[in-house]
């Protein structure tokens, strides 16, 4: 198999580079099992295809919606087991999807206390300070 780009096998550094990826999140994601450690060649190094660049973008754009590694690794066993359906994926984006709504919800409620917390420090250098005050209790 080759990479999308050369027509030849990518090193880690390549992957890295092709994927926008740190090469710790790569030795990472190979770690805990959600990239699939690649073949080696004869010398040793570790050489990846088309699969791994795929695979290693959808994970990285998972993580960047917000997604959980055990929300991904779910996700990527569906794929993995040939036994995906739309409606599963549907669910549990979803689900996802609520809990990033009740998480903008939280932080609007923290927003609106903080601005109103804020609105009643003067700003002035005095030792004592209300939003102090107000953090604390």
């Amino acid at each position: 198999m080759a990479d999308h780009v050369s027509g030849k096998w990518l090193q880690r550094a390549e992957l890295a580079q092709v994927t926008g990826c740190n090469l710790e999140t790569i030795r990472y994601y190979e770690k805990i099992g959600t990239m699939p450690h690649p073949p080696r060649t004869a010398s040793g190094y570790r050489i990846y295809d088309d699969g791994h660049v795929y695979r290693l973008r959808f994970i990285l754009r998972v993580r960047e919606l917000g997604f959980a590694i055990e929300q991904i690794r779910g996700l990527l066993q569906l794929v993995d087991g040939s036994t995906q359906t739309c409606a599963e994926v549907k669910e549990r984006t979803e689900r996802h999807l609520a809990d990033v709504r009740a998480k903008i919800a939280d932080l609007r409620r923290i927003e609106k206390v903080l601005a109103a917390t804020a609105a009643q420090c003067s700003g002035d250098e005095v030792p004592e300070c209300p939003l102090l005050d107000a953090l604390a209790s």
